[in-house]
Order: C-alpha cells, then structure tokens, then sequence
C-alpha cells in the first residue's frame, strides 16, 4: 500500500466546536447520553452564547492547525439572550467572506443550530462537518509554522 494514500486514509481532521450553553451543548450532551455515535475528532468548547464568540478566536484556532471550527448556538427565537444567536450569525458571515479573502476556505467553518432536544440533530451534524473538512483536506494556510511551505 502507497504510504501517502495510507496517511490520507488515516488522516482524521482536528475540529474545534464552540458550542452556546443553553441549546447546543445540552443537545450534545444529550447526544452523548442517548449513546449516539459520532466522530471522536471534535474538541468542545462552552461558551455561554454564540453571539459572545470574537471571530479572531476562530481565526486563531485556524492558525494553531485546527482543520475545521463549528459554531453552534440556540435556534432563532430562542435565543436565552434574546438576540445573541442572530448577532452570531452576522458575526460569521462576515467572517466566512473575511477567510475567502485571505485565502482559507469558508468551509472550514460552519455555523448551525441545534437545540438542548436535538441530540440525534447534534451527531448528524458532527458527521457532516467532519465528512466536510476531510474532503478539504488538512489545513495549511495560515498554519503557524507553515510559512513558506509548498501549498500553503
């Protein structure tokens, strides 16, 4: 077996996943709960809302090698802040235009809403993140230390 194809197969992407308090982490606990399966890759973070995430934070998990970044908040409507999770989403459409600029794929981050009763909603949705930035490949760009690298 060619060693390249084989570190490509084993190649699991480094997703970090800023979830609100309220909705999102309570649904992936529930996820874990239920004993749903989903990919072991993603690192959880708690944050009170979505809306209070800078986007220099997803910036700079980026730039230390983290392969993808979800943002997860409250479902419109109910937000425990009541309009944090619709500043969160100005927030990163903005941001996903700002990496497009600098030359990081936009897909590399993914914004969504999951409920603290949407555990099955939450490990489909790691699923397919995970699928997303695997099909895109490791990240390279902005990487601290990948300066002057071929492809980056």
């Amino acid at each position: 077996m060619d060693t390249e194809k084989h570190c490509q197969e084993v190649w699991e992407p480094k997703i970090v996943a800023f979830l609100c308090n309220w909705c999102s982490y309570a649904g992936a606990d529930l996820a874990g709960v239920s004993r749903l399966q989903y990919p072991s890759n993603v690192r959880v973070i708690r944050v009170p809302c979505s809306g209070r995430i800078n986007p220099l934070y997803i910036v700079k998990a980026l730039h230390y090698g983290i392969d993808g970044v979800l943002v997860s908040g409250c479902h419109p409507g109910d937000c425990h802040y009541i309009s944090g999770n619709l500043v969160a989403r100005r927030k990163f459409a903005f941001l996903k235009s700002y990496l497009g600029y600098i030359g990081i794929e936009p897909e590399r981050v993914q914004f969504s809403w999951v409920s603290a009763s949407e555990g099955s909603r939450f490990a489909e949705l790691i699923e397919k993140v995970s699928n997303d930035i695997k099909k895109l490949g490791p990240s390279t760009k902005l990487v601290k230390g990948s300066y002057g690298k071929v492809g980056s």
